[in-house]
C-alpha cells in the first residue's frame, strides 16, 4: 500500500517508516509540516495516510484538519490518526461521514506492532478502528444511547475498536453466537436499516459517539 506519513517527531517518524516498509508498504512522503502534508495528500498515487494530530507550524490540530480536508476531496480515503492527543471536535467531524476508512489510535496505548499494522489494514479496507479512550473523550457531554443494556454497550465499545464478533466474544468470555444476538439487538435499538453488516457496524459506532 502506498502511504503518506505525517509525524513531527523525527525519531518516531523514522521508526514508523521502518515498521511500515518492513510490512510491505511504500512511503510516498514522510513529512513534519502541515503544508508538506497538504501537498503530499494531493498525490493521486496515495492510497492511505498515517497522521499525527499536531504538526508544524502551530502544533495544534493540523493533522486532523488535513485528514478532514482530504476526505472531503476524496470521499472514503483511508486515514489512520496516530497521536498522543484526542481532539474531540475534529475527531467527531472526521467520523461524521459514516463511510469508514478511519482509525484513531493513541501512541502510548499501541503496545504491539502487529496489532497496529493489522489496524491500518482494516482501515484501508474501509473499517473503523478507535481506541477506547478516543471513544470516551468523543462521547463526553454527548447524550448516551439510552436504549442499550450495559452488555450491549460493552459489545458496541469493542465494536468501535474494530473487533470482529469472534474477537468480542473472546474479550467478554461469551460465545460468538451471543455476540451476534447482542449485535442484532444493537442494530434494532438504534433503528439501523437492513444493510451489509460492515456498514451497520460503522453506523452503530457513530450513533454511540453521538456523531
Amino acid at each position: 500500500m502506498r502511504l503518506v506519513l505525517a509525524e513531527d517527531h523525527a525519531l518516531l517518524r523514522d521508526g514508523l517508516i521502518r515498521i511500515l516498509e518492513a510490512h510491505g508498504h511504500d512511503i510516498l512522503a514522510a513529512v513534519e509540516h502541515a503544508d508538506d502534508l497538504s501537498a503530499a495528500l494531493t498525490d493521486p498515487a496515495a492510497e492511505a495516510a498515517v497522521l499525527d494530530v499536531r504538526l508544524a507550524p502551530t502544533h495544534t490540530d493540523e493533522g486532523l484538519k488535513a485528514a478532514i480536508a482530504v476526505r472531503s476531496e476524496r470521499p472514503g480515503f483511508p486515514v489512520m490518526v496516530l497521536s498522543q492527543y484526542v481532539e474531540r471536535l475534529y475527531a467527531r467531524e472526521l467520523l461524521a461521514s459514516g463511510e469508514g476508512g478511519v482509525g484513531y489510535l493513541l501512541k502510548d496505548r499501541v503496545g504491539d506492532v502487529g496489532e497496529f499494522v493489522d489496524a491500518l489494514s482494516r482501515v484501508a479496507a474501509g473499517g473503523t478502528v478507535l481506541d477506547p479512550q478516543v471513544v470516551s473523550v468523543v462521547m463526553a457531554r454527548q447524550v448516551p444511547v439510552e436504549r442499550l443494556t450495559a452488555r450491549e454497550r460493552e459489545v458496541l465499545a469493542l465494536m468501535a475498536e474494530g473487533r470482529s464478533n469472534a474477537a468480542i466474544a473472546g474479550a467478554l468470555f461469551v460465545t460468538e453466537k451471543a455476540v451476534g444476538k447482542h449485535t442484532n439487538s444493537i442494530f434494532g435499538k438504534l433503528d439501523l436499516p437492513v444493510a451489509p453488516d460492515d456498514n451497520r457496524r460503522v453506523l452503530a459506532v457513530l450513533a454511540w459517539l453521538g456523531v
